[in-house]
């Protein structure tokens, strides 16, 4: 019979924190990209961006996930880390709004969630009414969770046995706090374990005291989890924010520690109901540390920072290795420097392309996440190289410098929109031909490859062009733009032969196909673009013909030098 108890518990927990991650993800995806810009609007002071923490956490119902999202902008420069730490003290009490809306009895509400949440998850793929749905089945899983946990826990109420071992776990409010702390981390959800401790306190398994240390415990618990993504990181600063949230977590534990007992006994008297007296003091306690913490947010700042500075990896891959700050007196020093490093981003962008397609044939995933990680290293880099270069034109330069610095900002700019294709639309073919476990036919494969090599080959011509400005090679580029556009349109013909001949690999593959075709004529013409400034400085202006004027020029067309 205990074992069925504690299966039966652990089901309910299961379910619990599942329910909490439909809700999750419900919102990113219904509503993510407007969170994120709505928060980063909202950073203009701290009470902005307090405000801002509570809401995005309300509907998110995850600290962590805010914590993630304001650790981003922190390590983009976008905020400060008393705008930061602000948005924390929101987050802590954003997520006991939904605590204290289920403290209140309407497990019969579950139901007509579900009803609400199929109908609008089978309304149409990919909508966002779809993704609400997600979320209200979420929440009805939630309720059913908790209705699960209360019924499982209600026959046990007055064994004995049972209640001998929760005073003995219980009995001290430190150890409460830390069990309740090591499960938050364990299940990575204050909300979930708060719920749980609602439940137990319902149920009278444990004393208005132990609820109330166990929802401290769950509230530092809450605030371990983004320390450890920051452990991931060898940079110091990277520990700043959580470490500050954590910090204000523990001083707002030792505050009240002194005085639980206290407190227990007038809240109880104020509120009979212990589940929602447990949910009361969660957001009492939550709010209580925000008001005495938003005052010191400038402070606890500067001491962070003071602790934990900033540290150069000298083997990071994003750092430009080439841009000296003291040859910008010197531009002929400073532009080769710029060329260097503009070359160094042109061969991170080559290694993309070929894992890519290598990804694309052998339907090896870890190579899409390399590239991934490859394109957030070009962005850096193209970002350092434009303001390098942007610094060094302030100062006096000639024609031919002058020139020669907006070549290299075309260049970089075109292989971070190479950089980008391969990211955002190659490597997401691959991943669907991945998932779909789609093959090429054979004939098809082969096309496929012998187009990729011609545009390796361009960028490697390309890279000769940046560097010497030879015209012959750059009239070789643009020649080769010509004839790969007839490639593409003979191999688009060949494509359709094999599609009317009824071949089933052709026929699932047929938008792939076209597509990465696509994306590799796009991304030579990117490559092609180093060849115009080359001609006209040799005096011989490339007259585009209606076809290259024709090319679609993807979102980064205003890159280019002509």
């Amino acid at each position: 019979m205990g074992t069925l108890v504690l299966l039966d518990l652990m089901g309910g927990v299961a379910l619990l924190l599942w329910g909490l991650h439909m809700v999750h993800s419900g919102i990113l995806r219904a509503f993510g990209p407007d969170l994120r810009r709505l928060l980063g609007k909202a950073l203009g002071n701290r009470f902005n961006a307090f405000a801002a923490g509570l809401g995005l956490t309300a509907l998110l119902q995850s600290s962590t996930a805010t914590a993630l999202i304001t650790s981003s902008f922190a390590a983009e420069g976008l905020v400060s880390l008393a705008a930061a730490l602000a948005i924390m003290l929101g987050a802590n009490v954003g997520t006991t709004l939904i605590v204290q809306v289920l403290s209140f009895n309407i497990a019969a509400v579950a139901p007509v969630l579900f009803v609400l949440g199929l109908v609008a998850f089978r309304s149409g793929p990919r909508s966002r009414i779809k993704d609400i749905g997600r979320v209200f089945i979420g929440l009805g899983l939630m309720l059913l969770s908790l209705h699960i946990l209360l019924d499982t826990l209600a026959p046990a109420e007055n064994a004995p046995g049972v209640r001998v071992m929760m005073s003995a776990i219980t009995g001290d409010p430190v150890l409460c706090i830390v069990i309740a702390a090591l499960v938050t981390w364990a299940v990575h959800s204050s909300v979930a374990s708060v719920l749980l401790i609602m439940s137990l306190a319902y149920s009278q398994f444990i004393t208005p005291y132990a609820a109330l240390a166990l929802v401290l415990g769950a509230n530092l618990g809450s605030a371990i989890n983004p320390v450890f993504e920051g452990a991931r990181r060898d940079d110091p600063a990277s520990y700043r924010l959580p470490l500050g949230n954590l910090a204000n977590r523990v001083i707002g534990i030792a505050l009240v520690l002194p005085f639980l007992n206290g407190i227990a006994e007038h809240m109880h008297a104020w509120q009979p109901d212990l589940a929602r007296m447990t949910a009361a003091f969660h957001i009492a306690f939550n709010v209580g540390t925000a008001v005495i913490f938003i005052g010191l947010l400038d402070i606890m700042s500067r001491l962070l920072t003071r602790l934990l500075p900033d540290r150069v990896r000298e083997d990071d891959p994003a750092r430009p290795r080439y841009l000296d700050e003291s040859a910008l007196e010197t531009p002929s020093l400073a532009l080769a420097d710029a060329a260097r490093e503009t070359l160094r981003m042109g061969d991170l962008v080559e290694v993309m392309l070929r894992k890519v397609m290598a990804a694309m044939m052998t339907g090896d995933r870890a190579l899409v996440d390399q590239v991934t990680k490859m394109d957030n290293v070009v962005d850096s880099l193209d970002e350092a190289i434009k303001l390098y270069v942007t610094k060094l034109m302030r100062g006096s330069l000639d024609e031919s410098e002058g020139r020669r610095a907006m070549e290299i900002i075309s260049f970089a700019i075109n292989l971070e929109h190479i950089g980008d294709i391969i990211d955002k639309s190659l490597s997401e073919l691959a991943t669907k031909k991945i998932k779909r476990r789609f093959q090429f036919s054979a004939e098809g494969a082969e096309e496929l490859a012998a187009f990729h090599k011609r545009t390796m080959d361009s960028l490697r011509i390309a890279f000769g062009v940046f560097m010497s400005g030879d015209a012959n090679e750059a009239r070789k580029l643009l020649v080769e733009k010509t004839t790969l556009k007839n490639t593409e349109l003979a191999a688009v013909e060949r494509h359709l032969d094999r599609l009317r001949e009824g071949r089933p690999e052709t026929i699932e593959t047929t938008s792939l196909h076209l597509d990465v075709l696509r994306d590799l004529r796009r991304i030579h013409s990117h490559i092609c673009s180093v060849a115009y400034p080359v001609l006209d400085a040799a005096g011989e202006p490339y007259r585009r013909s209606e076809a290259d004027a024709a090319l679609p020029a993807s979102g980064a067309a205003s890159a280019l030098p002509r």
